[in-house]
């Protein structure tokens, strides 16, 4: 039987590329994603390609009954999803008291409150059929604070923190959660957050493998995986809760400052 898929975030970046992943297995999607043009662009490419029924759903996630709203819609449709992934994601560099605060506000919403209460709303269908499978995406950003993009790495510090804490309590289930935490990653995050002229994103990933590693991942119901980072960021996340912290966070900020 076919699995449905809920993926946010879908119009691009690493949301596009696990929709092609799992249509190509066969799955159906629900699309969801501001910009209608994009999800029209994607649902004719994979029904097309794959023989696979796709929904979209045109929203705005940083508005705060959004999710109520998608939740209502696929229940009126009578779709039954059977893996959530929790994409849709932004952040923006700058220093918190200079930032504009309708923009951090809107990253909070978006980054955290969205993915929360889409996370309440399909869990419980998920441990009454006690099936289903949830990927949230997180960052590396989660591992350490971030001068320069405080509110966001935050953000993703709660999002891996949330979906390991839920993991364990479904431990007696068939249930699973996922995080994803990508490291830098071609995508519209470069550009939007201002991120594309640090050092930190000399060297992007592909989104596409980065998408394939954290839905094999969810697959197989681990915990974490850590995708789109090089071997010596890898050194380094090892290496940071035992340097001083003073020492890394000197290092994150000069990471993230526009190269002159």
């Amino acid at each position: 039987m076919k699995k449905t898929a809920l993926i946010t975030g879908a119009s691009s970046g690493i949301g596009k590329e696990l929709a092609r992943i799992h249509a190509k297995e066969g799955g159906n999607l629900v699309l969801v994603a501001r910009r209608e043009d994009k999800l029209l662009e994607l649902k004719e490419e994979l029904e097309q390609k794959y023989h696979v029924d796709v929904k979209i759903i045109v929203k705005d996630l940083t508005v705060l009954e959004s999710a109520k709203e998608i939740y209502q819609e696929i229940k009126e449709a009578g779709i039954e999803i059977d893996y959530l992934i929790n994409n849709a994601g932004f952040g923006g560099r700058g220093k918190f008291h200079e930032r504009a605060w309708e923009q951090d506000l809107a990253m909070i919403q978006l980054n955290i409150l969205a993915l929360t209460a889409l996370t309440r709303l399909f869990l419980p269908d998920f441990v009454k059929r006690n099936e289903g499978k949830i990927l949230n995406v997180s960052s590396t950003a989660s591992l350490m604070p971030g001068p320069l993009q405080a509110v966001y790495y935050a953000t993703k510090a709660y999002v891996t923190s949330f979906s390991n804490a839920i993991a364990e309590e479904l431990h007696d289930t068939n249930v699973t959660v996922t995080a994803l935490l990508p490291g830098a990653t071609e995508t519209e995050f470069a550009k939007t957050s201002g991120m594309d002229k640090t050092s930190l994103f000399e060297r992007a990933f592909e989104p596409k493998d980065v998408a394939r590693d954290g839905y094999k991942a969810m697959i197989d119901g681990r915990l974490n995986v850590i995708a789109g980072v090089t071997f010596s960021q890898r050194m380094i996340m090892g290496m940071a809760p035992v340097l001083p912290k003073k020492m890394i966070l000197k290092q994150v900020r000069q990471m993230q400052e526009v190269k002159e």
